[in-house]
Formats: C-alpha cells, sequence, structure tokens
C-alpha cells in the first residue's frame, strides 16, 4: 500500500524531459510517451527515490499553494498504475 512515507522513482528506462519544440515535459519510457500535465511534471521532477511522498508534497508547497498530500498520492498512484513510478 503506498502511504506518505513511500518513497517513489522513475522505473529503469523511465526518462522525463522537457520537449523545447512543444514547450512541454515529456515521460520517456520504453513502451512509449506520456505527456504530463504540469501538476503530474512537478511531481516527477521530485521523484529521485531518495524523497518520501511527505517530503515531494513539502517541496511542492513551497512553490505552490493549497498542494495537499492526498493529491500527490493520487498522481503517483496513477503514474504508478501506468508502471512509470516505482516504490522503494
Amino acid at each position: 500500500m503506498i502511504t506518505a512515507e513511500s518513497v517513489p522513482r522513475l522505473r529503469r528506462g523511465v526518462r522525463l524531459s522537457f520537449d523545447h519544440v512543444r514547450e512541454t515535459h515529456v515521460l520517456l519510457f520504453p513502451e512509449g510517451v506520456l505527456v504530463p500535465n504540469a501538476t503530474a511534471a512537478a511531481v516527477l521532477e521530485l521523484c529521485d527515490g531518495a524523497r518520501s511522498v511527505t517530503e515531494i508534497t513539502t517541496a511542492l508547497s513551497r512553490r505552490y499553494t493549497g498542494v495537499v498530500a492526498q493529491d500527490v498520492l493520487a498522481v503517483l498512484s496513477r503514474l504508478g498504475d501506468r508502471r512509470v513510478v516505482a516504490w522503494t
């Protein structure tokens, strides 16, 4: 079960990069490409395998107002379902 203390990381072979032509983030993985929205991209940038969901939420709270841990968990859960995020 994923909790606030869980530590997400991008799965092996998954890379978040910025497409300067389209001016948006893209998530590259062996099976394809995802174009995450700005919220998901901000969360993914912090998925380094060292920060917990709580720490990611705190970091996002410094940049944006109204960040809720449950929303961060929901984004990460959906990305986990797509098999681009793993948990350590």
